[in-house]
């Protein structure tokens, strides 16, 4: 890395040598380096802190939803993938939907018709048997004491929890258990939760056949029944973990690696593709010419990440076409300089997530991410269990014709996403990484890694540099941007064709993620941490 003495970044980055974990909440970040204290490698610290991060930060993420991970072995330079995503259930059809009055998920979100079976159990369970080195119990004891021992509630996270209070309390008979004296905690108020704890200590025993199969199993049933939610004691207990191939493209001399569909990473990859052709280093970082490309380079790559995204086992994803030179040189040759090219279907705006990257001492990483997507999910607490079911069967549509149409057992498009960078020449890692927060995330990708790549920018500075996020608001899209940047840059790009919001204060917490980036220096092996200021986050080194 070269030195640079700007200090535009109002942090600095976090640097170690013997394991480094980098999340959005501190006491989650120890829970994974007392993890890796303990003899763990990168995968075992990974689910040690989405563990925690489910008692820590509920509003986000838990047991209730899914998980995606990327694992990088420093030994062959491999790189392995997990899908913990869950299947809708099956019984569940776009004919029976429509026999209910529902003619788009968006009208039911948050109800329990977009409950899919929550892979989140599964993905831990498999994330240790594949890559990790200790026993599951083991772990999840770091997230079972801060369940049992009771946390303080953070600004940032009460507020998220105040803002799903109404949800909480309407979508099921058990709200309390997601509620400190029946409303949601304020901040420095202690936080406990038995329940979930309880839930922890039984997969960690049993594994994951004791939550699908067991209390938690039964109760997930029990709470959708009279909810007309379509989960089955058969769609638990027959949910799998996949371990598909990654997918990846070069940019400059890196190799970028992305989750394949159903997940959205491609549509990071079929950007940089767009972009690199260009000497981004010759623009203005936060000036209008830059940003122009930037935006429409996305918005391009939504259009056709939208389009083809679904699950693999039911549509064939075209991934080597989309990002073939002949696909990419199509898509450049819309771009115009001088205006914006009209806004297409592009992504909706939800940003609820967690994500976590982790370095040992060895040099494996894992890119780990979990989400209940929409804050708490649909907000409903199965009995005893004190989480909430995610909501990410509001993923599917209900267009017949559309690759990501609802079907049986399937899953739906996902919009979480972990990334890693190697070097292209030797394949060492050169940064674990990822941005959260729905459709933000490739966007966020895209963003992060340029200041990294092309600027030169530390972890800590990648995060900070104001970021844009693009969704849809028929009739026109939207571009929302952080007040930080010139208002001469936003006024050209207003006269460009964008319609551009700028975010201020609460409001960058959901629009912008909250991104962590753990670099590693091939010469000298130590490893540089950042996260993103827009949260509680830190990153912490051994």
């Amino acid at each position: 890395m070269n030195e640079n003495w700007n200090f535009e970044s109002r942090r600095s980055p976090v640097l170690g040598t013997r394991g480094m974990v980098a999340t959005s909440h501190p006491l989650a970040a120890m829970a994974g380096l007392q993890t890796l204290q303990n003899g763990g490698n990168a995968a075992d610290a990974a689910v040690a802190t989405a563990a925690a991060l489910n008692v820590v930060e509920p509003t986000s993420t838990g047991i209730g939803g899914d998980c995606f991970a990327l694992y990088y072995d420093s030994n062959t330079r491999n790189i392995r993938c997990l899908n913990g995503s869950g299947r809708s259930g099956g019984a569940q059809t776009i004919a029976e939907m429509q026999s209910l009055g529902i003619q788009d998920f968006g009208e039911v979100s948050t109800t329990a018709h977009s409950v899919t079976v929550p892979g989140a159990a599964m993905g831990w369970a498999d994330t240790i048997t594949r890559f990790g080195t200790m026993p599951l119990l083991d772990v999840l004891k770091p997230a079972i004491a801060l369940a049992e021992d009771g946390i303080p509630v953070t600004p940032v996270i009460s507020k998220l929890w105040v803002d799903s209070e109404d949800l909480l309390k309407g979508a099921s008979p058990h709200a309390d258990e997601v509620l400190l004296n029946g409303r949601a905690p304020r901040a420095g108020e202690l936080w406990t939760n038995l329940n979930l704890a309880r839930i922890f200590r039984d997969l960690g025993e049993g594994g994951p056949k004791a939550f699908y199969e067991g209390y938690a199993g039964e109760n997930i049933v029990k709470v959708l029944e009279p909810l007309n939610g379509w989960l089955t004691e058969e769609d638990l207990s027959s949910h799998r973990s996949s371990f598909p191939d990654p997918i990846s493209t070069q940019y400059r001399d890196y190799r970028i690696w992305e989750h394949p569909p159903n997940g959205q990473g491609l549509i990071a990859l079929i950007a940089l593709n767009i972009l690199k052709s260009f000497d981004i280093r010759e623009f203005d970082r936060r000036g209008p010419d830059l940003l122009h490309l930037l935006i429409d380079s996305v918005r391009l790559a939504f259009r056709e990440g939208k389009s083809h995204i679904a699950d693999p086992d039911f549509h064939e994803v075209p991934v080597e076409e989309l990002l073939s030179d002949e696909h990419t040189l199509k898509l450049r040759g819309e771009l115009d300089p001088a205006v914006c090219i009209a806004p297409n279907e592009g992504p909706e705006q939800v940003s609820d997530t967690v994500y976590l990257s982790v370095v040992d001492g060895a040099g494996n990483a894992c890119s780990f991410i979990n989400s209940n997507y929409g804050g708490f999910g649909t907000g409903i607490v199965p009995m005893g269990c004190g989480f909430t079911l995610q909501n990410r069967g509001s993923g599917f549509v209900l267009n017949p014709d559309h690759p990501n149409k609802l079907e049986p057992n399937k899953r739906p498009y996902h919009t979480i996403i972990p990334a890693l960078i190697t070097h292209a020449d030797t394949n060492e890692l050169f940064a674990s990484m990822g941005v959260m927060g729905g459709y933000h995330q490739p966007q966020g990708h895209v963003q992060t890694m340029i200041n990294l790549i092309d600027y030169d920018m530390n972890p800590q500075a990648a995060l900070d540099e104001p970021r844009f996020s693009i969704y849809r608001n028929p009739p026109w899209g939207i571009v929302s941007i952080e007040d930080s940047i010139p208002a001469p840059t936003i006024h050209e790009l207003n006269r460009r064709g964008h319609h551009m919001d700028i975010a201020t204060g609460s409001r960058r917490l959901g629009l912008f993620g909250r991104g962590q980036i753990i670099m590693r220096d091939r010469n000298s092996n130590v490893l540089w941490g950042g996260s993103d200021g827009r949260g509680d986050g830190a990153a912490v080194s051994w």
